[in-house]
């Protein structure tokens, strides 16, 4: 049960998209920086999300005819530029993903402010448009990341899980709206196998793995509520897996009409719009939740 269901727009009875991390090969150059040039595996693994997943996912997105998001770390956008200009040219969503998937929570202020308006300055070149979104690299978040969303007028993150369905956050700096993750939706558990980074998940079969995301949304789908897909184009992207994706995405659009897939910035835009005009009363978090650590009073 949701408490406080949000009304879809045209009756439907639940909101969906799937994002795509678009990480590639950024994964291995931040974990071993020092050799990870010549570290000829991790990187063809992570190639394969944009050279072969992107043109295969956007295909069945033109296809079906969804409008989805994709949230690339610049360093990722500006080696592969022919993946963003597709991503663009079917009219879907970019968001702010980190300048090379640094950890926000391992950086101080100012490392973390310089990293991301590095980014910041790489979307509005190769874009034409600041993002609207932004998912924090691992989902570490802090105040800081926050903060600065704020100021540069995001108009909402995707990386804190305090919610079911989008919600709004509010700090002495201003306000911003939470489109929620979890690992549930996440392909990472049931996917990564990647020892050089520290993962070495018991790599499922498609079908078994994507399991866990399909579970996630009929339960948001009975509860009318709000499902996200948290996926990677070199995981979920490739050949048995997308074929999964696929067959679901087919049942789904062809048996269940009242679903509404989009965009995340035009989720929570049309949640903005609701609120503005009174139609609805989002449910608001109160930042920063502490202001010193907690196991030092």
């Amino acid at each position: 049960m949701i408490k406080n269901p949000i009304p879809w727009p045209n009756g439907a009875k639940c909101a969906c998209a799937i994002s795509f991390d678009v990480d590639a090969d950024s994964l291995i150059h931040v974990a071993r920086p020092k050799d990870s040039y010549n570290r000829l595996y991790p990187i063809t693994m992570g190639r394969y999300g944009p050279t072969v997943a992107i043109p295969r996912i956007l295909e069945t997105y033109r296809r079906l005819g969804l409008k989805q998001s994709f949230f690339i770390p610049a360093w990722t956008m500006e080696h592969y530029p022919a993946a963003v200009e597709a991503v663009l040219e079917a009219g879907h969503e970019i968001g702010h993903h980190g300048f090379i998937h640094e950890d926000p929570s391992e950086s101080s202020d100012a490392e973390q402010r310089y990293w991301f308006e590095k980014a910041l300055d790489v979307h509005v070149r190769m874009t034409g448009r600041k993002p609207r979104g932004y998912r924090a690299p691992v989902y570490n978040a802090t105040q800081t990341t926050i903060d600065l969303l704020i100021e540069h007028g995001f108009l909402y993150d995707s990386s804190l899980m305090a919610d079911d369905i989008p919600y709004r956050m509010k700090t002495p700096k201003g306000e911003l709206y939470e489109a929620p993750p979890h690992w549930g939706s996440d392909d990472w558990p049931p996917f990564a196998h990647y020892a050089e980074i520290g993962y070495m998940m018991p790599v499922k079969a498609p079908a078994e793995g994507l399991a866990a995301s399909f579970e996630e949304f009929e339960a948001q789908y009975e509860a009318g509520g709000f499902w996200m897909g948290i996926w990677h184009p070199f995981l979920t992207g490739r050949l048995a897996r997308w074929r999964v994706v696929e067959r679901w995405l087919e049942d789904v659009l062809l048996n269940k009409a009242d679903v509404w897939f989009a965009t995340l910035e035009d989720i929570i835009k049309h949640v903005d719009s609701l609120q503005k005009n009174g139609d609805y009363n989002v449910r608001t978090e109160e930042l920063p939740y502490f202001d010193a650590p907690v196991m030092l009073r």
